[in-house]
This record gives structure tokens, sequence and C-alpha cells, in this order.
């Protein structure tokens, strides 16, 4: 599949990225849009994407504000979205704006998304021509010369819903949010054997969230410091997965211990 302008970063070279732009003499501050994915148990899932709007307040405009599209610039804009775990993001879009108070994004989407799943392809329609535009809002101040990072995740585990059992057919209920990049830690580590497809579960008590390892058994998350408890499912009967859970306390990213799931007796 032809991709122009397709980025598959990690996130360090991202950020490292970010930090080598020079200082701009104008009052502009530069956004960089990320997307992450918290992967399901699908084999792959594509999803069409636009571009994102970002509605800034710019200095000395307190009550109008002004909109940049910041658009995905692929001649393919289907994006395997299923791609982007255990560390691997994709810059979605850049551009300088005027130095102010960033407080939305929204997300416009097309209309060609699909998966596959046990090797074969479903569509996947949204429902409802309202959700190819999903709103998230925000509150993040820009300085001149200083680039800022947007990160959007998109939750495949909510977004995909099963709409008919037969035939079988699925739809899209596209679920993002959405984090400033400066600010949020890295929760990583390895699972195996690597012949599973384990689900790794990741709340703060109020909200949960999940992603799958990659072909190396490497899981992650990007999230705000704080207290978590993750959970480890091997999504196999034959093993054990309720054994492996633990109370996190971040503040720094934190590389955790390797598990190996274990059998069941």
């Amino acid at each position: 599949m032809k991709k122009l302008y397709f980025y598959l970063l990690s996130i360090f070279s991202i950020f490292l990225l970010a930090s080598c732009e020079d200082p701009d003499a104008s009052p502009k501050a530069l956004l960089n849009i990320i997307l992450v994915d918290n992967a399901a148990k699908w084999d792959s899932v594509f999803v069409e994407i636009e571009g994102v709007d970002i509605e800034v307040l710019a200095s000395g405009r307190d009550t109008q504000s002004r909109t940049f599209f910041l658009e995905y610039k692929s001649g393919d804009k289907r994006i395997k979205v299923s791609d982007l775990v255990g560390g691997n993001a994709l810059l979605l879009g850049r551009n300088e704006l005027p130095i102010g108070q960033i407080i939305s994004a929204k997300i416009i989407l097309g209309n060609d998304h699909s998966m596959y799943y046990d090797q074969k392809k479903y569509p996947l329609k949204v429902s409802d021509t309202s959700q190819n535009e999903i709103l998230l809002t925000t509150s993040i101040d820009t300085e001149q010369g200083i680039s800022y990072d947007i990160i959007l995740d998109i939750n495949l585990e909510k977004s995909i819903v099963k709409v008919s059992e037969s035939p079988l057919t699925y739809g899209l209920n596209p679920t993002f949010t959405l984090t400033k990049g400066a600010g949020t830690i890295d929760i990583s580590g390895l699972l195996k054997p690597l012949t599973l497809y384990p689900a790794v579960y990741l709340s703060d008590g109020k909200d949960t969230i999940s992603t799958h390892t990659d072909a190396t058994g490497k899981y992650n998350f990007r999230v705000p410091a704080g207290s978590y408890k993750i959970f480890f499912d091997a999504k196999d009967e034959l093993y054990l997965d309720t054994a492996y859970t633990q109370d996190l306390v971040v503040s720094e990213d934190s590389l955790l211990n390797t598990i190996t799931f274990k059998k069941k007796p």
C-alpha cells in the first residue's frame, strides 16, 4: 500500500525531533499531532483520517478563536492504526500556530475504514455521520518558538462494535483521548511467550485503557504521572491471567519486569 509522507516513528524519536526545532523569531509555536493506538484483539485495523482542526485563542483575542487544519499529507489516508503499539507512533500533522491557547482538536475522519479478523476482511461503517468529526477539548498554553506535542490515542477496544451476528458485521464508534506530550510518561514492558496475543489493561480508578503487544512482546502506555493498576490477560484459557495484577505509582518513564504467563495447573 503506497503512502506518502508516512512517518512511523518511536515516540522518543518524535520528541527528539521536536526538541531540535530552532526558535522562530515570529510570534508562533510549532505543533505536532501524534497518533498512537491502544490496540484490540483484531488482526489489523485501518482508519481513514483526513486531518485535525486545531482551535486556538490567539494572544490579544480574548473572545475570538481561530481554527487551523493540520492535514494528514498522505496519498492514502487509510492508516493501519493497529501497528501503532509498543512505542510506535505516527506523526499525523505539523504546523506553526499563533501563540495563545489551544482549546480543542477536532479529528476529521474519512469514510473508508476496515479491519481483518481471522484472515477475513470486515468493512467498518460509522453508524452516525456526525461521528466523522470527533471534538476533544483541551487547554494548552503556547509560547513563541516552542514545539508542542499533542498525542491522540485511538482506543480500538471501545471503537469497534459488533453490529449483528448473522451476517457477522462490525461498526466503528471512534473513541479518542487527547493528552499533551509534555508531562506524560511511558509505562512499558515485555510479555512472554510470544505465541500468545495477550491484552494489557491500565486503570486510574476512573477510566481503563487497553493495549496489546507487538511482534517482540513489547507493550507501551503513554499517560500522565499518577497511580494506576495494571492487569495482564493472557487471552488464552490454557494460561493464568488474574495472577498478574500490579499497583503502580509512577512519576517518570517506567520499564516493568518481564512477565511470562504460566499455564494453568
